[in-house]
């Protein structure tokens, strides 16, 4: 059951009972409750095991566990958590450190990719499509970003299922209509990471207890904390000044309540603002938060 309620100038959208988003702006906390609910969200509550672990050091076992799967250590890794808090950045940059090289806008060729390379897959697919792209990256490392569609499909979720087997050979097979070209089996000796904004619990079972799993999920202190952590990286948005980065963040600070989303995305729209040199900056990047 979704409820919005007022709570002084606030108002504070709750399904069952948990509060999932807070703001000023009523039309905005009725679409994102609605959202939220219709998309399945399943809120956590305060005291949810997630909460034992900072952030920054559920991001840094992200790393580990990705450097795991680059290694051939483990068949893959499930990371959940909201969008726009940096989970791609994270894998990649764990993958380059490993030593793989980024594949992802170079055509499959006759032969299967290199194990030292990764493929990020994007957007929709169908099964068929997703045995595609097992067998072309059979050797490699592959990254399915947003790709939730394959989570969803149970003949996809079949043919992941024998990708993540902890057997010594992981063969996959297709065995209805042959599809163009492609073996009706093969063994896959590569590895997946998965990226998702679905809820960890929405994740079926079956890949789940196949992989290495780390929730980011956030509170808004959270969010706040892992903001400041990257701020004061040399590695992030170098191009941009730390005053820029700093005067940025701490607008973000004073208007996290009444900001329609707080995120690293949120951070760099108004990183930019700032970086335009307007003396009125801050009207206009409090403006975006608010209501872009």
């Amino acid at each position: 059951m979704i409820t919005v309620t007022q709570v002084g100038d606030k108002f504070v959208g709750s399904i069952d009972g948990v509060e999932v988003v807070r703001s000023v702006n009523a039309s905005y906390v009725n679409k994102k409750v609605r959202e939220m609910s219709s998309a399945n969200f399943i809120p956590q509550p305060a005291s949810a095991p997630v909460a034992q672990f900072g952030i920054n050091e559920r991001f840094d076992f992200t790393s580990d566990l990705v450097t795991m799967v680059a290694k051939g250590q483990t068949a893959s890794a499930v990371i959940t958590g909201e969008g726009g808090l940096g989970k791609s950045f994270t894998v990649t940059a764990a993958l380059k450190a490993a030593g793989l090289q980024d594949f992802s806008e170079k055509e499959p060729g006759d032969t299967a990719a290199p194990r030292t390379t990764y493929r990020v897959v994007k957007g929709f697919s169908t099964a068929k499509g997703l045995y595609r792209v097992l067998y072309e990256n059979r050797n490699s490392i592959i990254v399915f970003d947003d790709c939730d569609s394959i989570l969803k499909d149970a003949d996809a979720l079949n043919l992941l299922k024998g990708a993540l087997d902890s057997y010594d050979r992981r063969i996959i097979s297709w065995n209805t209509s042959r599809i163009d070209d492609l073996p009706r089996f093969f063994q896959f000796k590569g590895g997946v990471v998965f990226i998702s904004n679905m809820p960890q619990s929405k994740i079926d079972q079956a890949i789940r207890s196949r992989s290495m799993n780390v929730d980011l999920s956030m509170t808004t202190d959270q969010k706040i904390e892992r903001m400041e952590t990257l701020v004061n990286a040399p590695s992030f948005q170098p191009d941009m000044l730390m005053s820029v980065k700093r005067d940025a963040l701490d607008l973000i600070k004073q208007k996290r309540d009444s900001a329609r989303e707080i995120s690293l995305r949120t951070l760099l729209m108004v990183a930019k603002i700032r970086s335009s040199g307007k003396p009125d900056w801050k009207n206009l990047a409090t403006y975006m938060l608010v209501n872009g």
